[in-house]
């Protein structure tokens, strides 16, 4: 006798769900997967970026999220909820609700142990499906260490590491910068 072959939901079926659900899940490949409590010091992290890139963006066409907005990545049909998300010029969600971006610019994610190995490899290399995507950072915990990736072209990225607590992040596809110890203020 064959096993009953398990459901997949579609990208609709889930946000049904996901909207009235009291816990976020990301949305992959028709199964949704609950997502973990961050640590103090990821929080602190998530506060400091989001408070200076959020400074840098009042005025001109970027919108700076936090973790509450949701990216559909469309040609895999995912949900994903990244750290922080970054959009330039116009907007697009994938329904009225508004609440599944569908053209970040710049993805932001803050490392932890358990989920380190998923957001360097099968995490961006899904988020490279999203056209506008033209930059990705990584951020780790313990001070000091932020990674950029930066789109060249199809496939082809560049890569900085930034050490210094003097350094200085600069975006290319925003006019938004930053300084490593503005990012780790008060992170142990």
């Amino acid at each position: 006798m064959a096993a009953n072959p398990q459901h997949r939901l579609t990208f609709a079926e889930y946000l049904a769900i996901e909207r009235n659900a009291e816990i976020k899940s990301e949305f992959v490949a028709g199964e949704m997967f609950l997502m973990a409590g961050a640590s103090t010091n990821h929080n602190r992290i998530v506060r400091n970026v989001l408070r200076t890139l959020s400074n840098q963006t009042l005025e001109g066409d970027c919108e700076v999220y936090p973790s509450d907005m949701r990216v559909k990545i469309e040609k895999l049909n995912q949900g994903r909820y990244p750290d922080i998300s970054i959009v330039c010029g116009e907007q697009l969600f994938a329904d009225e609700q508004k609440d599944s971006l569908l053209n970040p610019t710049v993805i932001i994610e803050v490392l932890s142990e358990s989920t380190e190995l998923y957001d360097r490899g099968k995490k961006f290399q899904d988020y490279q499906s999203l056209d506008s995507l033209r930059e990705y950072l990584l951020i780790a915990q313990t001070p000091y260490c932020i990674e950029q990736f930066i789109k060249q072209a199809e496939n082809i990225w560049t890569y900085k590491k930034f050490t210094n607590p003097d350094d200085i992040v600069q975006f290319e596809s925003t006019d938004c910068t930053l300084l490593l110890k503005d990012v780790y203020l008060k992170v142990a």
